[in-house]
């Protein structure tokens, strides 16, 4: 009885080391996980702390770098918007129209401004983006924008248009069959010869504005666009 009551005892005392044990062991668990998890962060940051920041620093350099020229290509659109608008004026003189004054001006200044953006980044800033455009070529096509859109453009839409609303509220005499252009040609030669001041004025713009794009793009690829 006295052998047997140590060998219970030792078997209580294992059992209760064995229940220790397997208390202590979710906390041992826990401790690993928790250093683990504590570990993995730090090897983490170590690693990938360059990488994001040079993410951080290549985003911050992309926003901070302006768009390639977009704030002077709306200028150019806008100096062909005004053209047009004088155009509207000039020939609504000439044709003396007092009609639909609004609804001329709104369609004589949106198309051109419209003609000009798209046309300009069809035939320039693209050719500028893709390198096959030098400066000469990039001046020319500027200069040809600025007085096709610009000046010849708005200029064919406000005889067209004023010409019509001649004819139709019977502002001026009515041309002779088979002469109508001619009679508004004659009608309005004073006009043309007063849209050369904007023509001008185009011209010189996309002179000046071509070179700058072309010097802007160097600039900010940091290669010759040609």
């Amino acid at each position: 009885m006295a052998a047997s009551k140590p060998q219970a005892c030792s078997e209580f005392g294992d059992t209760g080391v064995l229940l220790k044990e397997a208390r202590e062991a979710p906390q041992d668990i826990k401790m690993a996980i928790y250093t683990y998890g504590q570990l993995i962060p730090s090897l983490g940051d170590a690693k990938f702390r360059p990488m994001i920041s040079e993410i951080i620093e290549k985003q911050l350099e992309y926003y901070k770098k302006p768009t390639l020229n977009i704030y002077g290509t709306l200028y150019f659109g806008t100096t062909s918007a005004m053209s047009g608008l004088v155009a509207n004026i000039i020939f609504r003189n000439s044709f003396k129209v007092q009609h639909e004054a609004l609804k001329t001006c709104v369609y004589l200044t949106t198309l051109p401004f419209l003609a000009t953006i798209i046309t300009y980044k069809l035939f320039v800033t693209d050719a500028l983006h893709s390198g096959n455009l030098s400066k000469e070529n990039c001046i020319m096509r500027s200069v040809l924008i600025g007085v096709g859109c610009g000046i010849l453009y708005p200029s064919a839409l406000a005889f067209r248009k004023n010409g019509h609303l001649a004819v139709k509220y019977h502002s001026v005499p009515l041309p002779p069959k088979g002469r109508v252009i001619l009679h508004w040609l004659i009608l309005s030669q004073t006009g043309m010869k007063l849209m050369s001041a904007p023509l001008v004025f185009q011209a010189v713009f996309g002179v000046i504005h071509g070179s700058h794009h072309h010097a802007l793009c160097e600039k900010l690829l940091g290669k010759k666009c040609a």
